[in-house]
């Protein structure tokens, strides 16, 4: 059975569902204090971490080392440009199957996966 969620996850879900871009765990802080919700950092880090053990929220590093926040809905593959950030989204998955047979070998439920590669850009390279 799962467990209820309490108000600052519910609060935090509710904020990630209306965001387009995942988000920082200071820029998620910050929404709720501008919508007059009243917590604290280390709550919104604590309740960001349950949500991501229960498979609801994905956590993404950026190059720079700081994890955003988004709602689990797919899994997410990008080329990111170590030069100017800029993030292009790969749409076919080159591992599905390797998650599958990880699965089933391991007997580990897999909740998302993410594959980032690193470089430069056609700009940067010019």
């Amino acid at each position: 059975m799962a467990s209820p969620l309490t108000p600052s996850q519910e609060r935090i879900l509710e904020l990630l569902h209306r965001q387009e871009q995942p988000l920082s765990a200071q820029a998620i802080y910050m929404e709720l204090r501008r919508d007059q919700y009243r917590v604290g950092l280390a709550t919104v880090y604590r309740a960001l971490a349950a949500l991501k053990v229960m498979g609801i929220v994905q956590a993404t590093p950026l190059p720079t080392g700081e994890m955003v926040y988004g709602c689990l809905h797919q899994d997410r593959h990008h080329l990111t440009c170590l030069q100017c950030g800029t993030s292009v989204p790969v749409e076919d998955c080159p591992v599905q199957a390797m998650e599958n047979d990880l699965q089933a070998s391991h007997r580990f439920r897999i909740f998302y996966h993410t594959l980032e590669f690193f470089g430069l850009c056609g700009q940067c390279q010019t």
